[in-house]
């Protein structure tokens, strides 16, 4: 195994945080309206006609006429037939640099063929599926153990989402505690519980529609890069029912979009271990994009529990799992009988560890590491960023562009830096308008990428992957320019 990681620097996250804080300080800068109008029409008015009829029949029979919440873009979504290496291309034949890489999953970039080549050998044998054990979940699991340190043993599942739910159940299990504490803003899934404080760090239970009040009595959140805030939920929760465990997306919320100090997972893990809850890393992003070791490998921490996702399947269906020591594991035995005599975490999932996701994700874990690919990925990541901060400092823009490794960050409104301060009460509705209000002056800053040949997330992550060249990364930077020079203060 590899013990290369993306992160070449990691990026200071108290310098990054203040820039943030002035970015959403100032009013809000974007696209012209007379350049958006020109890309409305002359870009997706002409150049892609097929798309907007097939979201026109689609919008019939599907709510909204698209199925996954990043796959809507202004002025309406555009639909893709081909995936390869580092672009994208739609049904009316444009051509795009792929920085969605599908949510983070394609590390090696879009269906690379020393993995596609395997998945079909499957299908001309055994097929997707049978319900039975198969030898690729055993070297998988043996993959990601080998891998990853802390992962001792790993149980496949069908998502991201479904290992969170996996691991609070554990944990409660394991600790006989109630509460658990999640880091505020971080995206751990769309279960009832793990809803609250999404997205935006204090905002409880306002994103999660839905769900019943009643689902959050034990589920809290802290502020991040908090640990003073962290410890007086921790000895609170003393008194009421203790803590089973706390969650945290390691580079910060949102895939650190609100980064977090290097240090800040070792003072978490230090606090766990003070108040006897478990430490669950949701890697869901980071595992097997920052390293082979997953980012508990680049900050030296060793967590229970590990939430997989996304790059397990190598980019297929089914792509979730949970890894952690085998104290904790226990819980999680299946099988009608044999084993310890313990309560078990209710767990499910019919088409969980099926032949065809752990193939996949088995050859593409053995790619990235045979290949050096988070290592490649973060150096393109690398050149992106040193780009886009180019481009900011040429057009004297307030914007903020940073990366660890190939996860980059270019904020231009600053939508999801704003937080909710209930001490404050009267100033939540103002934060909740101005996240409204920015959130489509960066939906239009997304068209006008999109318009240049760039796919990003809502405009403001990208991902890199190893499929990506220099000469493509530069090719990429000139077309953000080709935006960024008709971008103006909007008021």
């Amino acid at each position: 195994m590899t013990d290369h990681y993306s992160i070449s620097q990691y990026p200071d996250a108290r310098a990054v945080t203040k820039q943030l804080d002035a970015l959403i300080a100032q009013p809000i800068w974007g696209l012209r309206p007379d350049i958006l109008e020109k890309y409305e029409g002359e870009y997706y008015g002409k150049k892609c006609v097929k798309s907007k009829a097939m979201i026109d029949d689609a919008k019939q029979l599907i709510p909204g006429g698209v199925q996954h919440n990043l796959a809507f873009n202004h002025p309406f979504p555009l639909v893709f037939e081909k995936a390869d290496g580092a672009k994208l291309y739609d049904i009316d034949g444009n051509e795009y640099y792929d920085f969605l890489q599908a949510g983070g999953p394609t590390v090696l970039g879009s269906n690379p063929p020393q993995v596609r080549e395997k998945v079909i050998e499957l299908l001309d044998t055994c097929g997707p599926s049978t319900g039975l054990f198969h030898e690729f979940e055993y070297r998988l699991a043996k993959k990601i153990s080998n891998s990853v340190r802390s992962a001792e043993m790993f149980r496949m599942l069908g998502s991201g989402t479904e290992a969170c739910m996996a691991s609070i159940r554990v944990a409660r299990l394991a600790t006989k505690h109630k509460n658990v504490v999640k880091m505020g803003g971080a995206y751990h899934g769309w279960s009832d519980q793990l809803a609250y404080g999404i997205r935006i760090p204090g905002s409880k239970w306002t994103q999660a529609n839905g769900v019943p009040m009643h689902v959050f009595r034990n589920i809290q959140e802290f502020f991040p890069n908090d640990l003073n805030n962290l410890e007086h939920i921790l000895k609170r929760n003393r008194l009421h029912g203790g803590t089973a465990a706390v969650i945290l997306e390691p580079l910060g919320p949102e895939s650190g979009t609100r980064p977090v100090d290097k240090d800040f997972c070792a003072g978490v893990e230090k606090l766990c271990r003070k108040f006897g809850a478990l430490l669950i890393f949701d890697e869901v992003v980071t595992g097997f994009r920052i390293g082979m070791g997953g980012a508990q490998g680049y900050f030296g921490v060793s967590p229970d529990l590990t939430v997989f996702g996304k790059v397990v399947a190598g980019g297929y269906p089914g792509a979730g799992g949970l890894g952690g020591k085998k104290e904790y594991m226990k819980y999680l035995s299946a099988g009608i009988a044999g084993g310890e005599k313990i309560k078990k975490a209710l767990i499910g999932g019919t088409m969980a560890a099926n032949p065809l996701s752990c193939v996949a994700g088995y050859y593409t874990l053995e790619e990235i590491d045979r290949t050096s690919a988070c290592e490649r990925a973060g150096q393109m990541g690398d050149r992106l960023t040193a780009g886009l901060q180019g481009l900011i400092n040429k057009y004297t823009l307030p914007f903020v562009a940073f990366n660890q490794g190939s996860i980059c960050h270019f904020e231009t409104v600053g939508t999801i830096h704003f937080a909710l301060n209930w001490h404050k009460p009267w100033k939540i509705p103002e934060v909740l308008r101005q996240t409204g209000i920015r959130k489509k002056a960066m939906e239009h800053m997304g068209a006008a990428y999109m318009a240049e040949g760039l796919v990003t997330l809502a405009g403001s992550r990208l991902y890199t992957s190893a499929a990506y060249t220099e000469d493509m990364i530069d090719d990429a930077v000139s077309r953000f320019d080709k935006v960024l020079a008709h971008v103006t203060k909007l008021g």
